[in-house]
């Protein structure tokens, strides 16, 4: 949601009234139970929780368990759809029966957000798992939402391409990549999920179904939904398909990793790096804390002898710029790589292939406070260190993570109780305000959630933001409460 919309009083949806007479009924309240065909709409079905007033979903229906809920927010029932047409209808009846719905896929980033103001219905993806159409002449793929994106890579992999996005989380399917706006270290090179998404399709509240874009990269007609429903939580709609354009799968891998003992030092490392003619997939940094040095690591994938090259220059580079004793890691014999990309685990490929696939590794634990830090590169330096005198103020150690090509750094916190975590987000905010850096909780206890908002501030957008929610949630039962400013 938080793309720019191009034109809302003139698009396409904006004389779009959703259906059912519930346009007036908020978010949090009583749902309204009244008598349907013989059916007490909003109680979902009988007990055994088989059935969804207004549906006709053999098996598709369950009565929620603990495991079920979102954030401490406890559903009602579980539904799962196995076409868009399925998803229309299950939205269509809990727009009518007022019920408050969560979209899951691999439940990968349920713990985005701030906590719901209920959950009456969660709406799982998993069986919209198909790859519809596979375009390897025109490196375009449409897919499934729920098709979970290690799925996606290893479907594209005999084709020899790749899908460029890496996000850590393990399951991620790919409508929750998208809902998410997730991304790993090779953005990069590949960019994130908006760079990537060329068309979508889109299951709104009322049950409404919405397309945008198509399967020609230069696509630039119509409204763009796509850019709009990346990253809006569920917030929107259900996100049910999408378009990707695809790249080559590299042939070779190759890395240069330095130790770097101080913040600034990886600093003019990566400024060194970024200004140089060198095209790395990704510039990462790994830092268990402030009393020992971090790991800088360069990663090269294309043909072997030009990431060989890549990585040696690297090493030179970076010995000028003050970080000496850089090591170069191949696989195999320099100027063999071996098969390389997204989607390869450790155990595959040589010692430079190992190495990527350990990149991106989130620095936290369950359960844990996990935060992320976006700041240019420029600003990484202030941020890392910003984190670290916030943390050891309130007796807390903190792991840290960054894309450091792109200035965006993830830390976990450790130790303390749900009020010092807290109080830890309120200062790291406060104090990274004035470098115009935004902190957002990306994981953390219940506890802790209830004490802060996950999102901060977010300026003068908070408006805008909330006419599109008005517009195409107008009554607010998709993911209420779990945006930014409660949207």
């Amino acid at each position: 949601m938080g793309a720019t919309v191009n034109d809302p009083p003139g698009g396409p949806l904006a004389d779009h009234q959703p259906r059912g007479p519930l346009a007036d009924h908020q978010p949090g309240g009583p749902i309204p139970e009244r008598e349907r065909g013989g059916v007490r709409v909003g109680a979902l079905g009988p007990p055994d929780g088989t059935s969804l007033p207004g549906l006709s979903l053999p098996g598709r229906v369950r009565e929620a368990g603990p495991t079920d809920a979102v954030d401490g927010a406890q559903p009602r029932a579980v539904v799962s759809p196995s076409s868009t047409t399925e998803t229309a209808e299950v939205l269509r009846a809990a727009y009518e029966g007022g019920l408050r719905t969560v979209v899951r896929g691999g439940g990968s980033k349920l713990g985005l957000g701030n906590p719901p103001a209920g959950v009456d219905l969660v709406l799982s993806t998993e069986r919209l798992g198909r790859v519809l159409e596979h375009a390897a002449g025109d490196l375009v793929v449409r897919v499934e939402a729920g098709v979970r994106l290690a799925d996606l890579q290893a479907a594209l992999a005999p084709a020899g391409q790749l899908l460029g996005l890496d996000p850590p989380e393990a399951g991620a399917t790919v409508g929750g990549v998208v809902a998410a706006n997730a991304s790993g270290p090779r953005r990069l090179r590949y960019g994130t999920v908006r760079d990537l998404l060329i068309g979508i399709t889109v299951v709104l509240a009322d049950g409404t179904v919405a397309h945008s874009g198509g399967k020609v990269v230069k696509n630039v007609a119509g409204y763009d939904l796509g850019k709009l429903f990346a990253g809006s939580l569920g917030t929107l709609g259900v996100i049910v398909e999408a378009i990707f354009r695809l790249h080559p799968a590299p042939a070779a891998t190759a890395v240069a990793t330095a130790e770097v003992a101080a913040p600034g030092q990886a600093g003019s490392a990566v400024r060194a790096l970024l200004a140089s003619a060198l095209v790395p997939s990704a510039i990462e940094l790994d830092w268990p804390g402030p009393d020992g040095p971090g790991t800088l690591t360069v990663l090269f994938e294309g043909i072997g002898p030009g990431v060989d090259a890549q990585a040696a220059n690297t090493a030179r580079l970076l010995a000028d710029a003050g970080t000496p004793g850089a090591r170069v890691l191949h696989d195999g014999e320099p100027g063999q790589g071996g098969e390389a990309g997204l989607g390869g685990g450790a155990d595959r490929g040589g010692e430079a292939t190992r190495a990527a696939a350990a990149l991106g590794a989130l620095p936290w634990e369950a359960g844990q406070l996990g935060v992320k830090v976006a700041t240019g590169p420029s600003g990484l330096p202030g941020a890392l260190a910003t984190v670290w005198e916030v943390a050891a103020a309130h007796g807390l150690a903190a792991r840290a993570t960054a894309h450091a090509g792109t200035g965006v750094l993830r830390a976990g916190l450790d130790g303390g109780d749900a009020t010092t975590l807290a109080a830890f987000v309120n200062g790291a905010r406060e104090r990274l305000a004035p470098a115009q850096a935004g902190l957002v909780v990306a994981e953390a206890p219940l506890e802790v959630k209830q004490g802060v908002d996950a999102w901060g501030p977010v300026g003068d957008a908070l408006p805008l933001m909330r006419k599109v929610k008005e517009r195409f949630d107008p009554s607010g039962l998709l993911s209420p409460g779990r945006f930014v400013g409660g949207i």
